[in-house]
């Protein structure tokens, strides 16, 4: 048995690209908490510095980069923002000025989609009656209203995420012993990248594999050249 119009009206259909806006500010966050925090970590370990500076640097490092996080992504998606709103405004005057003109404009996009000239001319119509903008924003400029930029949402998302996963190289530290500091901070946020690269994957639907894959090849590379770079320096100042 067919499923009735009103039935597959009322059934809501999830997408993995409305997560878009905040999993990406979430991942973001995530991922360069554990790669910023740990490389600055091993770097000062590496200088032969005591528990204390290390755990000063991390702790720092923490801080300020969920606040340059929050105040980062606030600013791109604030741009990304008023550029939609100046699309929508101009449309809203174009509409208001030459409906016609809009109209036309709208079927020849479904033309371009396929349509034929009158078929295209009457779904433009049926559109405009029910929602004029809306059908211009979705069809001509490519906006759906459900998923404008959200800059509040992508800056405290951001900052929550980074201020998170920014403790799982201060706990390695803690709880490392003396001789194993630089592996286990190594070691705690390398499988916390792969877990979080793998996650994302799941959320956005791709590869668990791949995903994990290369967060946590980036992630390796960064405390390498760090540690590398907090080793000839504390041999140069020592």
């Amino acid at each position: 048995m067919k499923p009735s119009l009103a039935t597959l009206t009322n059934q809501v259909e999830r997408h993995r690209s409305s997560r878009a806006g905040w999993l990406r500010a979430a991942v973001l966050g995530s991922d360069d908490a554990i790669v910023s925090t740990a490389s600055l970590m091993i770097g000062v370990a590496a200088a032969s510095a005591s528990q204390e500076a290390i755990l000063v640097a991390g702790v720092a490092g923490l801080v300020a980069g969920a606040m340059s996080m929050a105040v980062g992504e606030y600013v791109s998606v604030s741009s990304q923002r008023d550029a939609e709103q100046a699309d929508i405004g101009l449309e809203t005057h174009e509409l208001a000025a030459e409906p016609e003109a809009e109209l036309q404009e709208l079927a020849l996009i479904y033309v371009k989609r396929g349509l034929d000239r009158d078929l295209a001319l009457k779904v433009a119509q049926q559109l405009s009656a029910h929602d004029r903008l809306g059908a211009h924003m979705r069809d001509e400029l490519g906006i759906d209203q459900a998923s404008l930029a959200r800059p509040l949402q992508a800056a405290w998302i951001s900052a929550a995420s980074f201020a998170c996963f920014a403790v799982v190289p201060i706990v390695a530290l803690l709880i490392a012993p003396v001789a194993l500091r630089i592996p286990m901070i190594a070691a705690f946020s390398l499988a916390s990248l792969a877990g979080l690269g793998a996650f994302g994957g799941h959320l956005g639907g791709a590869p668990l594999g791949r995903a994990a894959l290369r967060v946590t090849l980036g992630g390796a590379l960064a405390m390498t050249v760090t540690a590398l770079i907090g080793r000839i320096l504390g041999v140069a100042v020592g």
